[in-house]
C-alpha cells in the first residue's frame, strides 16, 4: 500500500460508504420498475432513470478510473443520454456495483500524492480529494433523481430507512 494518512482513509471509507448506500437505493428503486417504466422519460427535458444510471456509470468511470486511477478516458458522454440500452433493472445494477468494487479498491490504494495531485477531469482542474468529492455529490445528486421519479411511477414510498428511528437526537 502507498503512503496513506489517516485523513486519506478517513475520507476513502466515508466516500465508500455514500457510494454504497446510494447504489442501495438505487436498487432499492430500480426493483420496483419495469424494463418500460425503467427507460420512461418523465418529459422531454428530462432522462430516464436507465439513461441516469448509464450516465454515472460513465461518470464514475471518468473522474475515478480514468482521472484519479490512470486509466484512459474514452467516455462518450453524449451516448449516455442518447441511447435507449433497453437493460434491465438487474443489468443496470450489477454494472454499478461491478464499477463500485472497482472503485473500492481504487481507494483502498490511493496514496496521500494521488489525492493532493491536480489534474484536468472532463475539463476541470481538480485534486484527487477534488475527484472523490465530486462523484460522491453526483451520484448521490443523481440518486435522488432516481428516487422521485421512482416515487412518482409507483406513488409509494421506498422505505430507504424502513426500521431506523432517523428522530434519534445527536448526543
Amino acid at each position: 500500500m502507498k503512503n496513506r494518512s489517516e485523513i486519506a482513509k478517513e475520507i476513502a471509507e466515508n466516500a465508500i460508504y455514500r457510494m454504497e448506500e446510494s447504489l442501495r437505493m438505487i436498487s432499492m428503486s430500480t426493483k420496483l420498475l419495469s424494463v418500460e417504466e425503467l427507460w420512461k422519460k418523465p418529459n422531454d427535458a428530462s432522462n430516464s432513470i436507465g439513461n441516469l444510471i448509464i450516465h454515472l456509470k460513465g461518470n464514475i468511470t471518468q473522474y475515478m478510473l480514468a482521472g484519479l486511477g490512470g486509466q484512459e478516458d474514452d467516455r462518450d458522454r453524449d451516448l449516455e443520454f442518447s441511447e435507449n440500452y433497453g437493460y434491465t433493472a438487474k443489468e443496470l445494477n450489477l454494472q454499478l456495483d461491478e464499477l463500485l468494487e472497482q472503485v473500492k479498491r481504487l481507494l483502498h490504494n490511493v496514496g496521500d500524492s494521488e489525492l493532493t495531485k491536480k489534474q484536468t477531469v472532463q475539463g476541470f482542474n481538480l485534486s484527487g480529494y477534488g475527484i472523490i468529492l465530486h462523484v460522491v455529490e453526483h451520484l448521490s445528486y443523481h440518486t435522488g433523481q432516481i428516487a422521485l421519479w421512482t416515487k412518482i411511477i409507483k406513488n409509494k414510498d421506498l422505505g430507504f430507512y424502513k426500521g431506523f428511528d432517523l428522530n434519534i437526537k445527536n448526543k
